[in-house]
């Protein structure tokens, strides 16, 4: 009699013990990459291109409650995803989509910006700072999301319908051309010590105004005309002043101002407020709830990451139990080098399901665009769950008043913050 009441009892308890997580090993046939963004450029550029099935260890999500449609979230206003085509440029795409959010929520303007205006000055200064540098500065195509409020604030902004940076006829981005040509003259006038300034920033400018276009100088808005920092100032609106990034990691102290550690922070910023992790979360949920979008980056390089099975990003078990996730689990990751800054995205919903917070991103890269808008119904965005954020998720970029309340805790005084 014993021994049965002791099953009965225990019954119920091994019940609650969540079943495992399983991984496979997948092949891919080719996807939205191959089989529209370079189909695009082979079109333009006539040539073709190599297709490889590409194998991967991933999670298998059967069984998973993942949402499957963006209208299940509750979404804040966005401008519709847009691609960024063959180029390492989903910091500015991430960044510039959040600013015009914020221009919505500040003025009720829809503006779409041109995310290729930022791109474009942003290598005009990588090349001054290279050579007032005599070649010290990180040469590549990606960067940081607080290098398009930086950029803003010297440059300025236009409007997408001033400068796309697509030549006629050319459908998707593309810069494997373009970048090797500067990075070839960069790395020739370091070998040959040649530091003319002007003339090293006028060849990169030409290689630019070949592959994207000259911007213009002006812009007509209401039959009057504004230069692209004016255009910021007058009619967008925006203050890049009023933008700050937000990190957690223990390698630097809490609660101050640090240098976020990765290769695209080329001009070692080191603004980053950087928080506890329960902090970084609750500051994430609370700028969502009251009505602010995010702009957020980090690394979408694991099993957990099913753009092709779900549109969709969580951490399995094998990987580690979500209970188990704290600052010292972050943190290992991102000192061994398996989480990286490795992609920008524009959180602009979230969804309360079963106790745990899906995340709601909008997408420029072609993983979230698999079999197309006529198959794939949430073309253009990603869900991740809670816990792929606070693991894999470095930084995000918010308006400075989220943090109003929290500036006492800096040890750092920002008179802007």
């Amino acid at each position: 009699m014993a021994a049965i009441a002791i099953v009965v009892i225990s019954t119920p308890l091994f019940a609650q013990v969540k079943q495992a997580d399983k991984g496979t090993f997948r092949y891919y046939e080719p996807g939205y990459y191959q089989n529209s963004i370079l189909k695009g450029i082979e079109s333009f550029e006539q040539k073709k291109q190599p297709v490889k099935k590409v194998g991967t260890f991933k999670m298998d999500p059967t069984g998973i409650d993942i949402p499957d449609n963006v209208s299940d979230f509750k979404t804040l206003f966005h401008n519709a995803p847009v691609s960024q085509g063959n180029t390492s440029t989903c910091w500015s795409y991430s960044a510039t989509s959040f600013l015009e959010s914020e221009i919505f929520r500040l003025s009720r303007q829809e503006i779409k910006l041109s995310e290729m205006y930022t791109v474009y000055c942003e290598y005009l200064e990588r090349t001054e700072q290279f050579v007032r540098s005599r070649g010290e500065v990180y040469i590549g195509e990606g960067s940081e999301m607080n290098a398009v409020t930086k950029i803003m604030k010297k440059y300025g902004a236009l409007p997408y319908c001033a400068y796309s940076g697509l030549k006629p006829g050319q459908v998707f981005q593309s810069h494997d051309k373009m970048f090797n040509e500067i990075q070839s003259c960069l790395n020739s006038v370091k070998q040959t010590n040649n530091w003319d300034e002007t003339t090293v920033v006028n060849t990169v400018k030409s290689i630019l105004n070949y592959y994207m276009g000259e911007p213009p100088q002006s812009v007509k808005v209401n039959n009057k005309e504004y230069t692209p920092l004016q255009y910021l100032k007058d009619v967008a609106r925006i203050n890049p002043d009023d933008y700050v990034c937000v990190l957690s990691y223990m390698q630097e102290p809490y609660w101050k101002q640090v240098r976020f550690d990765v290769p695209d922070n080329w001009w070692n910023d080191s603004s980053y407020y950087n928080v506890p992790l329960d902090d970084f979360m609750k500051i994430l949920k609370k700028t969502l709830k009251q009505g602010k979008t995010v702009s957020l980056a980090g690394d979408v390089s694991e099993a957990g990451f099913l753009a092709r099975e779900a549109n969709a990003a969580l951490v399995p078990s094998f990987d580690i139990p979500s209970a188990n996730i704290d600052e010292c689990a972050r943190q290992f990751r991102f000192s061994n080098g398996t989480t990286t800054d490795d992609h920008g995205l524009h959180l602009v919903g979230y969804l309360e399901k079963d106790g745990v917070t899906w995340f709601l991103l909008k997408d420029s890269g072609a993983g979230s665009r698999t079999g197309g808008p006529e198959i794939n119904k949430n073309f253009g965005y990603y869900f991740f769950r809670e816990d792929y954020v606070k693991l894999k998720m470095m930084t995000y970029m918010v308006h400075k008043d989220v943090l109003n309340e929290l500036t006492g805790k800096f040890s750092r005084s920002d008179s802007d913050l």
